[in-house]
């Protein structure tokens, strides 16, 4: 069972959710800034803290050792997340499931895996874990999936070659995947990709 934190929408009868999984040593601390900052009184947020304690904050998997078991399970967890949001009546379609760095990452693996259509896919400064296995287990609905991925030309932490290479294999697949690169290390790179990932969640929604 993951520890979350939903913050309701402006609207108090609005179902649409973004659901946002942080990176490394990092928690639901990190992201209450950015209800405001999206700026949308029609979303609720849910944040959610990764399973494992790290230095303070949490982790989705053992990076340095054997991320694939992590994964797995962290995995496993995030479905039964989403389940638990629809059965409380927020709709899979009408949510969005992004994430930052290990939060991408379990942004991808999870909702090319879930077997429900999102409201989008938002991945940040992440990178896929195993690029061909997940193209052999793609839901039946994943060529619908919406996906927003972003990364910086400058980041030290997750290189940047890597993932567009990820990206491009995705794209090859058929997947729907908008790419944008920003002028930046490992972070958000502020109101200028805040307001590429605003334009991405409100068409997921409105579109």
């Amino acid at each position: 069972m993951l520890d979350f934190e939903l913050i309701p929408a402006e609207q108090c009868d609005s179902r649409h959710l973004m659901v946002m999984l942080h990176g490394l040593g990092d928690s639901i601390e990190g992201y209450r800034w950015l209800p405001e900052a999206m700026g949308l009184p029609w979303l609720n947020h849910l944040l959610v803290n990764a399973p494992d304690e790290y230095y303070g904050g949490f982790s989705w998997y053992d990076f340095a050792h054997d991320p694939l078991p992590g994964v797995a399970r962290s995995r496993e967890l995030l479905f039964a997340l989403l389940d638990t949001m629809r059965a409380q009546g927020f709709p899979t379609e009408q949510t969005t499931l992004g994430g930052f760095s290990q939060g991408c990452l379990m942004s991808l693996e999870v909702g090319l895996r879930y077997p429900h259509r999102l409201a989008g896919i938002v991945g940040i400064s992440g990178y896929v874990s195993q690029p061909e296995k997940l193209l052999t287990e793609l839901s039946p609905v994943a060529l619908q999936q919406r996906l927003l991925i972003t990364h910086g030309t400058l980041d030290p932490i997750v290189p940047f070659a890597r993932t567009r290479e990820h990206v491009n294999r995705l794209k090859a697949a058929g997947l729907k995947v908008e790419w944008h690169e920003f002028v930046k290390v490992h972070t958000i790179a502020g109101e200028v990709e805040l307001e590429t990932i605003r334009e991405f969640v409100a068409a997921g929604y409105h579109g």
